[in-house]
């Protein structure tokens, strides 16, 4: 007898079956991460050096909005990462 994790997993399967990556696709994906990675990393240095010199200056209302601006910015290039990665998932599964 099969427990309902089971049936719900074959029904979850009927309906979008998955689809197996080749070595390409996979890289392609992981490209695009690493792009996305990068690209934050640059946001994080940029606007974390601009903090610090807010802080030194003693402007602690530019400080929070530069760390709003850090945490908007990050969910943002993230948001837009995944955004990427399944339209590349969704040409991979099309084609």
């Amino acid at each position: 007898m099969k427990s309902a994790y089971e049936l719900a997993m074959e029904r979850l399967e009927k309906n979008s079956p998955s689809v197996a990556l080749t070595e390409d696709q996979k890289k392609e994906i992981a490209e695009v991460d690493s792009v996305c990675r990068a690209k934050t990393a640059e946001k994080e240095l940029f606007l974390k050096d601009q903090i610090r010199k807010a802080q030194v200056a003693g402007k602690f209302k530019e400080v929070e909005l530069l760390e709003k601006q850090l945490s908007s910015e990050t969910r943002r290039l993230q948001e837009e990462c995944e955004v990427k990665k399944e339209k590349l998932r969704a040409s991979f599964a099309s084609g």
